[in-house]
This record gives C-alpha cells, sequence and structure tokens, in this order.
C-alpha cells in the first residue's frame, strides 16, 4: 500500500519536507524541492550521497509522489549480490539455465512492472550487467537468463551510489553511456556534517521514538551532550546518529541524555573514526584533511599553518620532485613556481634536492653554468 503523501506542495517552491526525512537546511529544502518537481515525470533520477544519507527514503518519497504510487515499489541492493546472482535476480530466469534453476524465475523488472525500481548502489554492477541495464532504459525490454524470448517491461528506474559515477568512469568501471541515461536528474543528498544545523531536530526525533519504543523517560538533552553531537563529523551520517541516540536512550536513566551517556568518539576518549571521502573529491579530502589536523592538534594550538598546510606543501614538493626525476627544473614547471622559490622550500623543509638528470642541487649544470627556467626571480 502507497504511503499517504500531500501531493499539493504547501510551500513556494515546493520545499516541503518529505515523510520521514527530517531537515531544515538550505541543502535539505533543495532535495525536497527538487524530489518533489521530478516525482511526477517519468525521468530517470540518480540519487547520490554517503552512506546513512537517507537515499533510499528520498528513492520512496519519488515513487510515492509520483504517478505510479499505486504500482510496486522494488527495491535491489546491487551490492549485495555476485554478478550472476544479481543478473537472475534481475532478469529473473528459466528453468535449467543454470545450476540451481529448478524453475521459471521472475525478475525485479517484471515485478516492478507499472511501478518504480530502485537501484540501490548501482556502481556495484558488472559490465555485463550494466549492458543489459543500458538496454532496459533505452529499450524497455530485456531477455530472462537463459531465455530467447524479449519481455516488455514499463518502470521507472531510480538509481543511487555513494561513489562519484565520473571517477569510475575515468577507472573503466562504469559506463559512460550507462551514467548519462541514469543521470538525467541527479539528487545530491548532503552528509549530515554539511547540516549541523538540522542535529537537533533529528536527535530530538530519535529521542522521543526510543523513549517511547523502550519506555523511557528521556525526554530532553543536556545542552553539552547536544553540543558534542553537533560538532561530530558523523563518518556515518544519520544512520550513525540514529544508532548513538537510541544507545544512549537504553543505556541511560533518569529524564536527560547527558554526555556519560554518549560514546566514547564523542567525549573525546577514543579517536573518532576517519570519514571516509568520497574518491576523487578533492574539496571533502581537503575538508577532512584540515577538520583531522584541526582535532589533532587540539583547542590551545596556536601553529595550525604549520601543521597543516607546510606539511601538505611539504609532501606536494616531494611527490612532484619524485615524478620529475628530482629535475628541480621540471619539479618547479609543474609546481608553478620559480626555481629560487623552489630552492627556498627544498631548504625550509629540508628535502634532499639531489638531482640526477644533469641538473645540479644548485639550479646548475654539470659545467657550472647557469640552467635556464621560466619565470626565474632575476
Amino acid at each position: 500500500m502507497a504511503t499517504p503523501y500531500d501531493r499539493s506542495p504547501s510551500r513556494p517552491g515546493g520545499d516541503t519536507p518529505l515523510p520521514g526525512v527530517i531537515g531544515s537546511s538550505p541543502a535539505m529544502l533543495e532535495v525536497f524541492r527538487t524530489t518533489r518537481q521530478v516525482a511526477p515525470s517519468r525521468a530517470c533520477v540518480l540519487i547520490v550521497g554517503e552512506t546513512g544519507t537517507g537515499k533510499e527514503l528520498v528513492a520512496r518519497a519519488i515513487h510515492d509522489l509520483s504517478p505510479r504510487y499505486s504500482g510496486p515499489y522494488i527495491r535491489v541492493n546491487c551490492g549485495a549480490l555476485t554478478e550472476s546472482l544479481l543478473e537472475s535476480e534481475l532478469f529473473g530466469h528459466v528453468k535449467g539455465s543454470f545450476t540451481g534453476a529448478v524453475d521459471n524465475r521472475t525478475g525485479r523488472f517484471e515485478a516492478a512492472h507499472t511501478g518504480s525500481i530502485f537501484l540501490d548502489e548501482i556502481n556495484s554492477t558488472s559490465p555485463k550487467l550494466q549492458v543489459k541495464l543500458l538496454r532496459v532504459l533505452q529499450e524497455g525490454e530485456f531477455e530472462r537468463v537463459g531465455d530467447t524470448n524479449t519481455k516488455k517491461v514499463d518502470t521507472r528506474i531510480i538509481a543511487a551510489t555513494n561513489r562519484d559515477l565520473l571517477d569510475e568512469i575515468d577507472s573503466g568501471r562504469f559506463r559512460e553511456d550507462l551514467y548519462y541515461r541514469l543521470n538525467v536528474v541527479p539528487i545530491y543528498l548532503p552528509a549530515l556534517r554539511e547540516r549541523r544545523d538540522d542535529v537537533g531536530l533529528l536527535v530530538e526525533l530519535f529521542l522521543k521514538r526510543y523513549a517511547d519504543q523502550n519506555r523511557r523517560d528521556v525526554r530532553r538533552v543536556h545542552p553539552e551532550a547536544m553540543r558534542l553531537l553537533r560538532d561530530h563529523d558523523w563518518p556515518g551520517n544519520v544512520r550513525e546518529l540514529q544508532n548513538y541516540v537510541e544507545r544512549a536512550v537504553i543505556l541511560g536513566d533518569g529524564p536527560e541524555l547527558t554526555v556519560e551517556h554518549l560514546p566514547p568518539q564523542l567525549r573525546g576518549v577514543a579517536a573518532p573514526r576517519p570519514i571516509r571521502s568520497r574518491g576523487g573529491d578533492l574539496t571533502a579530502m581537503t575538508s577532512e584533511l584540515v577538520r583531522q589536523g584541526v582535532r589533532a592538534a587540539g583547542p590551545q594550538a596556536n601553529d595550525l599553518h604549520k601543521r597543516i598546510v607546510d606539511q601538505v606543501e611539504r609532501e606536494l614538493i616531494q611527490q612532484v620532485l619524485q615524478s620529475c626525476e628530482r629535475v628541480q627544473i621540471k619539479a618547479a614547471a609543474r609546481l608553478g613556481i620559480n626555481r629560487n622559490t623552489l630552492h627556498k622550500k627544498l631548504a625550509q623543509y629540508r628535502i634532499d634536492g639531489d638531482e640526477n638528470s644533469g641538473v645540479n642541487g644548485d639550479g646548475h649544470g654539470p659545467d657550472g653554468s647557469d640552467s635556464p627556467s621560466a619565470g626565474d626571480e632575476e
């Protein structure tokens, strides 16, 4: 039975919250708006976000807000099955098509006819399956495993990924044509650390839910505990926050959730788990690097530039030197700085600047003459 939805947005722009999806931050209002705009259409939707951000909730909302809401909604976790099992799961098989196929089986695409199918972790599919998925998207047809009869299907595809599919394309693991067929309307779900203002709303929701479920009298959160919850980076996102609140309600006593009820990672007793940035997302990885550096330095540190920026610059120079076979002229050009600046950096960071490809560490050739370098300081 379809979940009841108000299909007439009550706010200008259609940014009415979706059932089960909590948030009032600008990023989440954009998610609500895009979801309500795309739901009535037939377009494919690609939901992108880290694990635990609520991609399945948004997928279900797209189905329930669409004209297909009375049809089936089928969910498939593409990352949970091997290639052969996933192919049979998606497209079905005929009796005798492989060992163990003792009868005909209807696949998930057939089961989703006139409705929607949600393909979670679409990045996990093999190249062979990606070809079959592309055909379903383009032609609306497929064959069961071991069958020659073509079946037609009318189903809307909603896909989700916790990886950057452009990086997967560059590495040869994902088809570019399939990406553009899926990515008609992308919806990006922000990580919880990117919408910290929503933490309070989520904590209140989970606190009431688990207090009622476990018959506990925990109804409020101590201000210091709430501060720690807001400041945490939440590598597991909303799902991690939900688990921590449930644990605190079960193990706590009294009417208030206090700091003592929080896990060691939040209280600073144990090191926090690092965030797994989306592959290739330089902005996210830089943000995480700085965050980890500031945390490790502590609140009293007054040398953050040296601790963080200097370390990054030193590592950059070392890697570029290595890639340029320690030829400083080439390294300076790659770095976009002149040779004299590079010399100063090598001395500052105590990096071995010896070169083995015709240019000495002092920037002169074997005969002592100056070696030309574009952009040298006069």
